[in-house]
């Protein structure tokens, strides 16, 4: 494949009218799920811990996410899952699809807020049967190479291994949640699929919108407004970034105007989603400095023939390191600055974990969402180039539940196919469903839109 620019009109793709929900049923489910895992581990108790910024296990299970406290949630063999919250949190719990019980918990409470009115922490989780000898798994949000690193706080970690003993065992188990290869996470039924299209469909809009709207002069922080965030949850803050800021990474719109041959990139994701993209504020490669005006040949052209090559040996049952070496032979030359992984699972959360590592023999399955997410980091006058959308992968059997179940959506993502094909040269196997409004859709010179990268 070699890639080249060429005029590439970008179809409407449309926007859905309605937005997917999950069934009460699917979080009850869920439930008996990670029961049934923490069995096979030997876990009497399962403790899922989630703060603000990690809600994503939590809001998994239940459907309840935490605002401004933290949330313990505990789940034994039978009855009722028990959450523990804050004084601001307690009544937007009861709001929760799963049936919990609830329990006030004060110390989730923001500081110098009441806490005359809960019981000790040692004192409830005894209640909920943690006790000597026990086997209690705890989620968080990461893992790590030992069980034994466990990143929720000391007080409760510290309360479960008081409770425990000597004799019992106290463990990260986040991994029955996140495992790259079958974690509950990664695998989505049709329904969360649903969802995270129509979450795509949203954040790769706002870019389009963006990409096809924005002008020099224009202050960073009134360009963004043009994502049109509807006020659907974030996954990550909005970045945008130009000029020499954009090489610094994750930064948000700031009071600095926009201005004809600076360094631009945007990001903008909410549960289920993110969308990417860079490049320069230039209409040609004869506005760029002396020295990098070979851009789209030196650093875009090979990008995009990598992505492309990724996309086309995406299917269900390929090794996540065929993806890997795929980006290491091709992006392995360390001007192209690749060092994370060449794509990764994404949830409600922007990142869940990646199976793709080099000697990764995790197969890719069907209902897994991914996120094609390769990140040339240069460190030189060449900055950047981003291709980043969302896609999930479905076997016949899923494509033709989705299709009965969600039809527009359906059609969305068979002209994004086609798009994909015709247009850009990649082709798809048909367990490939791209989910973004601008679906591998790269114009590395932002005031000209209409020239796109092709392989076609």
């Amino acid at each position: 494949m070699r890639a080249r620019l060429a005029d590439v009109a970008l179809p409407d793709f449309g926007m859905p009218e309605t937005e997917p929900t999950v069934p009460d049923a699917t979080y009850r489910r869920r439930v008996e799920l990670l029961r049934e895992r923490s069995a096979d581990r030997g876990y009497d108790r399962v403790v899922v811990y989630a703060d603000r910024e990690h809600i994503a296990n939590l809001a998994y299970l239940t459907g309840f996410d935490p605002r401004f406290e933290e949330a313990i949630l505990v789940v034994a063999a039978t009855a009722e899952p028990l959450i523990l919250v804050g004084n601001e949190c307690y009544g937007m719990a009861g709001a929760a699809p799963l049936p919990m019980r609830r329990e006030l918990f004060q110390d989730l409470s923001l500081p110098s807020q009441p806490r005359d009115r809960s019981r000790p922490l040692r004192d409830i989780l005894a209640d909920e049967g943690v006790g000597r000898g026990g086997r209690v798994g705890v989620v968080g949000w990461k893992t790590f190479a030992s069980r034994e690193l466990i990143e929720p706080p000391a007080y409760l970690v510290d309360a479960l291994r008081e409770l425990v003993g000597p004799t019992g065992t106290v463990e990260n188990a986040t991994d029955l949640l996140i495992d790259p290869a079958d974690g509950l996470r990664v695998v989505n039924d049709v329904d969360q699929v649903a969802v995270f299209e129509y979450a795509a469909c949203q954040t790769s809009q706002g870019v389009r919108n963006l990409l096809f709207g924005f002008e020099p002069g224009l202050h960073e922080r009134d360009a963004v407004r043009l994502l049109g965030w509807n006020g659907s949850p974030l996954s990550c803050h909005l970045m945008l970034s130009s000029g020499p800021r954009a090489s610094l990474g994750l930064l948000s719109p700031a009071d600095r105007v926009i201005e004809r041959g600076d360094r631009f990139t945007v990001a903008f994701g909410i549960w289920g989603a993110l969308n990417c993209r860079a490049g320069f504020v230039v209409e040609t490669a004869d506005e760029l400095r002396p020295g990098i005006r070979d851009y789209v040949e030196r650093l875009v052209g090979p990008y995009f023939e990598a992505v492309a090559e990724w996309y086309a040996a995406l299917h269900v049952g390929q090794t996540a390191g065929t993806l890997h070496e795929i980006v290491a032979r091709r992006l392995g030359d360390p001007f192209f600055g690749i060092f994370l992984n060449a794509g990764h699972q994404i949830h409600l959360d922007e990142w869940v974990n990646s199976p793709m590592f080099s000697g990764s023999t995790i197969e890719l399955r069907s209902g897994m969402a991914l996120q094609v997410d390769i990140i040339p980091a240069t460190g030189t006058d060449y900055f950047t180039t981003n291709i980043e959308d969302g896609i999930a992968l479905a076997d016949e059997a899923l494509r033709a539940r989705f299709a009965a179940a969600y039809p527009p959506a359906w059609e969305r993502i068979r002209a994004r196919r086609a798009f994909m094909s015709g247009a850009l040269g990649i082709d798809l196997h048909p367990d490939v469903l791209p989910f973004s409004n601008i679906p591998a859709f790269l114009a590395p010179f932002l005031l000209d839109p209409s020239r796109a990268m092709t392989v076609a």
